[in-house]
This record gives C-alpha cells, sequence and structure tokens, in this order.
C-alpha cells in the first residue's frame, strides 16, 4: 500500500457523494506496501479504506471485488466492498479505478506468536475451502511464465554473479516443475504478516486481495509460511511453522502429491517474492510515499529451503 497518485480534500469529497456515507472529516496516505494507492478515509458513517489501482484495469478488478464479497458472505474475517447508490463497488477517482471497503479492527503484528500463526493457517484453510464455490477465474499474473521472464531480466541485469547464478539455477529447476499439477484453487498469494490484522490473538481481518488469482492451493501455503515463519536472519521458526501448517491442514489435509512436491513449492514461493522485490529495487516506481521491501530477506529464504528440507507435517 503506497501512494502514487495525489487525491485532494476537495477530489475526495466529490467522490464520495456516491456513496451512502455523509461529509468527509479526513484522510491520510498509506505508505506501507507497493502497488496500489491507498488512503484512510473517516466519514459521518465510519472508517474506510480508499484504493486507487495503479497497474490493475477495471476488467480485472471484479473477481478481486466479487471474492471479496464472497468470502466475507461465507464467514471469513475480510473486508467487504461497499456499494455505491447504485449498486456498484467499481468506481473511478482522478483516471483510476478506485473502491472503497470498511476499515477492520485490529492491527497487523511483526512478531506472531503461536496463537496468532494458528489463526492465520485456520484462515487460509477456510479460505481455499470457501474459494470452491466462488464462480470467478483470473490466472495468476506472476506465475511461471512472469517468475521465467523476470528472472531472465534480472539475471542480465545484476553484476553480482552469485546472484544472476542463483537465480538462472533456481529458473532452470523450477521450469522442470509444474504447478498445474496439484489441486488448484482460489488463492490470496499474499498473506502476509502486513495482511492480516488482529485484535490480541483474536484474527479480525484478512486484507488485499488484489494478487488473488487461481493457481495450486499448496503455493498459497508456502507464500503464507515463508513470510509467517521465517525471522528477520533468513531462519526458519520450527514452532511458528508447526503451529501454522498443522491448523492448515485441520481444515484441509493435503494429498501425496502435495507432501511430496513441498519442498519445490516453498522454493517456487520464495523466488517469487526475491524476484519482486528485486525487480522493484532495480526498477524503482516515481510516488509521493513509495515502500519498496529488502529482497535480500527472500534470497535468504530461498537459499534456506534449497540447503534445508522442511520440517516434516
Amino acid at each position: 500500500m503506497s501512494v502514487f497518485t495525489k487525491v485532494s480534500h476537495a477530489e475526495l469529497g466529490t467522490f464520495l457523494k456516491q456513496y451512502p456515507l455523509g461529509k468527509l472529516i479526513g484522510f491520510q496516505g498509506i505508505g506501507e506496501g507497493v502497488e496500489n494507492t491507498n488512503y484512510f478515509v473517516d466519514t459521518e458513517d465510519g472508517r474506510w479504506v480508499l484504493t486507487l489501482f495503479e497497474r490493475l484495469n477495471y476488467d480485472d478488478l471484479p473477481y478481486f471485488l466479487g471474492l471479496m464479497e464472497h468470502l466475507a458472505a461465507h464467514g471469513l474475517a475480510s473486508a467487504m466492498p461497499l456499494h455505491t447508490r447504485g449498486g456498484q463497488t467499481l468506481t473511478t477517482l482522478n483516471g483510476k479505478p478506485a473502491a472503497l471497503v470498511r476499515r477492520l479492527t485490529g492491527q497487523s503484528v511483526l512478531f506472531p506468536s503461536l496463537e496468532q500463526c494458528e489463526q492465520v493457517g485456520r484462515a487460509l484453510g477456510d479460505l481455499h475451502v470457501i474459494g470452491r464455490s466462488y464462480p470467478g477465474f483470473c490466472a495468476n499474473s506472476r506465475g511461471a511464465a512472469w517468475r521465467q521472464q523476470t528472472g531472465q531480466l534480472l539475471a542480465s541485469k545484476t553484476s553480482d554473479a552469485a546472484i544472476r547464478d542463483l537465480i538462472i539455477d533456481e529458473l532452470e529447476t523450477q521450469a522442470r516443475f509444474d504447478l498445474a499439477a496439484l489441486p488448484q484453487g482460489v488463492i490470496h498469494a499474499d498473506l502476509f504478516r502486513d495482511n492480516v490484522l488482529f485484535v490480541e490473538d483474536r484474527l479480525t481481518g484478512v486484507i488485499d486481495f488484489y494478487y488473488a488469482c487461481n493457481d495450486a492451493l499448496l503455493y498459497d501455503l508456502a507464500i503464507t509460511a515463508n513470510d509467517w515463519c521465517f525471522d528477520a536472519d533468513g531462519q526458519l521458526n520450527p514452532a511458528r511453522w508447526r503451529a501454522l501448517v498443522s491448523a492448515y491442514c485441520a481444515r484441509r489435509e493435503l494429498d501425496d502429491a502435495e507432501r511430496a512436491a513441498w519442498p519445490l513449492v516453498l522454493r517456487a514461493a520464495a523466488l517469487r517474492f526475491w524476484l519482486s522485490r528485486l525487480y522493484d529495487w532495480t526498477f524503482p516506481r516515481e510516488g509521493d510515499v513509495v515502500h519498496i521491501k529488502d529482497p535480500d530477506a527472500y534470497r535468504r529464504i530461498l537459499m534456506h529451503h534449497r540447503e534445508h528440507a522442511p520440517p516434516p507435517f
């Protein structure tokens, strides 16, 4: 969540007239994240999050907004998009697609407890089960083809031979593996610590569904475990790992093919975020408040998975 597109008080006040929210009280840009422009918005009728979509187009967005409504309607603690007076969830502000969602209570955690890891594992399992009845489909825009293309580009740009060799070797390994052979469904694809809200140890919200897509369910678990279960120095926290993965498996049991593929899927998930962060570092975007995450954190996670087998389920 960054600020790439500035919005004035007058512009936002005019925009909000299409919603039954009363007068604008105040708003503030959100500086976390890397993809869209986000603001906290306070009106007479409550607190909201406004998102202006910087890369996604109008045709893509109904999948994400519809998914958020579907999950919330089936009991997952996800943000519900707000409808305009005319019944629309997708609108326009300053030339960008825009949406408002109710701001959920709670805050993200930097150092999750075991109970919080369990809550996240259960929520992800519930998301995958509920997602079976969602009719929409969206291919993963950062799937295998993106990883190959982006990895080759970054390998050609870096002057660090060790980085170049690691990218090329991992791309060659991943090219021999097909995630499409594993059970598929709706995935969040970005369930990091900053996309989950808690009040103490109670999970109150899963947010930022704008990378959601249809892909291997195990890949989503790998993305989540890589963020929640590794410390800043790239070392695995076994207790968090057991808490999260066990809670997930209690909601959706893995089959034999998934268990066999787990080591390579963990590497694919680590590679995806290493490449995306390295790309943003190499080709920075302009913005009023832009947050670029450290790519080296995911290089260390990838190296861990290349050198160590994951703990048993």
